[in-house]
Parts: structure tokens; sequence; C-alpha cells
């Protein structure tokens, strides 16, 4: 089975509307699809699931939160869109990403970049701005050279663009979650650049606060990574996840739907639903 269960639309930093993204999954053959975009649910308004009748979409969403100051996402998989307590969840999180959209704009205006709130502001759209909004001002307005130097330089860890601050800790986020019924993924844990004792440590600490799986497949990467985060998942008592994380088309290393199968002993997070 194809599954692609962390997918991005126009409803946060994504490139496809949301009936483009349902478009190419089935293009792309997947079978099981989860959009999950960053703390908002506003891409399943209006889904028109006729537009791929051999794909289930299990609903989903990407929170942002933080673990010892460092910035995670947490995958919420299989989840009830209606529910009071997520909702409220969300419109936090909404609420904390326009916060943190203004304090980036102060830090980069600072450095000396022009019209930085007011730019990103006009990619973003309706959807909530993000880091990868003010990347594209960046460089579309001339003032940077590429979004590799804008984050590498101004947005990326640890730069005056990397706010943190105003997300909800790690321990509310799976509560909101695991409230709409759902399932708790830990997000492309290779990807914050942890020691191997300390992505331990942060797999614990997710486990203990109430998370349920890994996502041991984040994109194409390496076989012996998805194998070294597969006995990282049963070590824990981990449910294993996978996704593309699809942003935009092109981009070879997150090509929709195209997820290697997870290791044999690993336990799927869909076999419950």
């Amino acid at each position: 089975m194809i599954a692609d269960l962390h997918t991005h639309t126009t409803a946060s930093d994504g490139h496809l509307d949301p009936h483009e993204l349902l478009a190419g999954a089935h293009a792309a053959g997947v079978q099981l699809l989860a959009i999950t975009d960053h703390d908002t649910l506003a891409g399943y308004a209006e889904l028109d699931r006729d537009l791929a009748p051999d794909c289930r979409i299990v609903p989903g969403i990407e929170l942002s939160t933080t673990w010892r100051k460092i910035a995670i996402h947490v995958v919420g998989l299989n989840i009830d869109l209606k529910n009071p307590a997520l909702l409220a969840g969300v419109a936090s999180q909404s609420s904390a990403r326009h916060e943190r959209a203004q304090l980036i704009a102060m830090r980069l205006e600072k450095l000396g970049f022009r019209d930085v709130l007011s730019g990103a502001a006009q990619l973003a759209g309706s959807a909530g701005i993000s880091r990868p909004h003010f990347a594209r001002h960046l460089v579309e307005s001339g003032q940077v050279r590429s979004m590799q130097d804008a984050f590498r330089k101004y947005l990326g860890p640890g730069k005056a663009g990397d706010i943190r601050e105003t997300w909800a800790p790690l321990d509310d986020v799976i509560s909101w979650i695991k409230d709409a019924g759902g399932v708790a993924v830990l997000a492309h844990p290779a990807k914050y650049k942890l020691t191997n004792l300390k992505l331990e440590e942060l797999t614990q600490d997710f486990r203990r606060a109430g998370g349920d799986a890994l996502e041991v497949i984040s994109g194409l990467q390496d076989i012996n990574l998805t194998n070294r985060l597969g006995r990282l998942a049963l070590r824990h008592g981990l449910q294993a996840s996978c996704g593309s994380d699809f942003h935009q088309p092109g981009q070879s290393w997150a090509r929709l739907g195209a997820v290697a199968a997870l290791p044999r002993d690993c336990v799927p997070v869909w076999e419950a639903w």
C-alpha cells in the first residue's frame, strides 16, 4: 500500500491547493493520504474527495511545539476535525503564529530588510504566515539570493528569525490530538539534528507525554536511517508512520507519494484504523 501521511497545501506553506494535492496523490497512486498543514485544519474545508476515489483520506494536522527549547513538530492523524479541544488548540496556535510572524518581521527589519511582514503576508494569503513565506519574500524581492541562503543566514535554527517561544507545550499539543481521538506522531525525527542520546531522550519524553508513533520515513532517505528509526520506535513501544513531507512539485527528496515501505518489524500506524 502506498501511504503518504505527511503533506502540505496552500492552507499553510505548501504550493498546491487541497484539490490539486488530492489530484496529484491520485496520479501518484496514493491509497492512504493525510493533509497535515501546519497548525490549521483549513485544507479540509469543502474538500472534493471524489477527485481521488481510490484514496482514503485520513484527517490530519502538524502542530508546532518545543522540547528543551528545540522546535519540534507533532503530526496528528485520524483526528475528529470538529473536536472542541482540538479546535481551541488550533485557534491558540493561530494566534501564536501571528505573534511569531510579527516578531520575525521585527527582527528581520532590524537587519535592514524591507516590507518584511507585508511581503510575507501577501504570499501567505489566507494561510498563517510561516518562515518559508518570509524566505520567499526575501528572495522574490531581491533582498536574498536563494531560499537556502534565507534559511542559512536568517531563518534557520539559531538565526534571527528562529522564534519558538510562542508555541504551546508538548503535553498540550499531544493532549489536543488525543482528545480528538487521534494518533500523535513525532514528525521527521532525524531533521532536528540531535545526537543519538538526545534523540533517545526526545523519543522517551514524547512517549511519556502520551505520544503514539514515530515518523520512521520522511521523504527520500537512506535505508540505514530508516532502519535506525524503526529500531528507535520499537525500543520505545511506538507505532511507525511515514510521509513525504510534500510541499511543492519538483522537490525530488519530498515527492508526493514517493514513500518507501516501513521496516518489517514496525507496527504501521494505520493497522488499527
